[in-house]
């Protein structure tokens, strides 16, 4: 029987234990949120085409695991995107789907890795049992001026208003403008949703 890991990943803490599941994790990955009707990447990616004048530029898949939200953002129409990961597992299945310029392993303090783009996503990779809320520090600190960040916080992250207070903080005092919010399906079959954001630094 395939071990189901949608029901752990809530209560990982730290790095070190995240980089274990989702390394365990890889190659059941797929079709265990496809199962369940994984709808964010789909819904960030196009919320970012939306916004972005040239799909041509790059943009970084950051969190890529196996590829999905790269494949979401090439079905979205961005044709230059470059990927990182803390598993290298992940990383594995996401090489076999040819949709990356580049695909990078990457330890908890990535900010360096963000610096050369003015587009980032975060899907699915902030929040309860992924990353922490600091991250989206970091990436908004590595963007350009007028660069944008679209990211995602499913409801058992919305239960925690640290997640969505970061956003005030930056948002509250001009550092950037919240252009775009939208509640949605996320695992529709375990009737889980989430929002999706895109931050715009100024």
């Amino acid at each position: 029987m395939t071990e189901n890991f949608l029901n752990k990943v809530y209560a990982v803490r730290g790095e070190e234990e995240t980089r274990a599941l989702y390394d365990a994790w890889a190659t059941s990955y797929e079709a265990e949120v496809a199962e369940n009707g994984y709808a964010t990447p789909g819904r960030c990616a196009a919320a970012l085409a939306k916004v972005t004048a040239d799909l041509t530029a790059p943009v970084l898949d950051f969190g890529c695991g196996t590829g999905l939200s790269g494949l979401a953002l090439r079905l979205a129409g961005f044709t230059t995107i470059d990927g990182v990961d803390i598993s290298e597992e992940m990383l594995r299945h996401a090489a076999a789907k040819d949709v990356y310029r580049n695909l990078t392993r990457i330890e908890g303090d990535a900010g360096s890795t963000a610096k050369t783009y003015g587009a980032i996503a975060a899907i699915g990779v902030i929040g309860s049992g992924a990353a922490p809320v600091s991250v989206l520090d970091m990436l908004m600190k590595a963007l350009p001026r007028d660069g944008r960040l679209v990211f995602s916080f499913n409801d058992h992250t919305l239960n925690d208003p640290i997640y969505e207070g970061r956003i005030s903080e930056w948002t509250d005092c001009g550092a950037a403008r919240l252009i775009f919010r939208e509640h949605g399906d996320h695992f529709p079959k375990l009737k889980i949703n989430s929002n999706v954001y895109i931050l715009e630094k100024t």
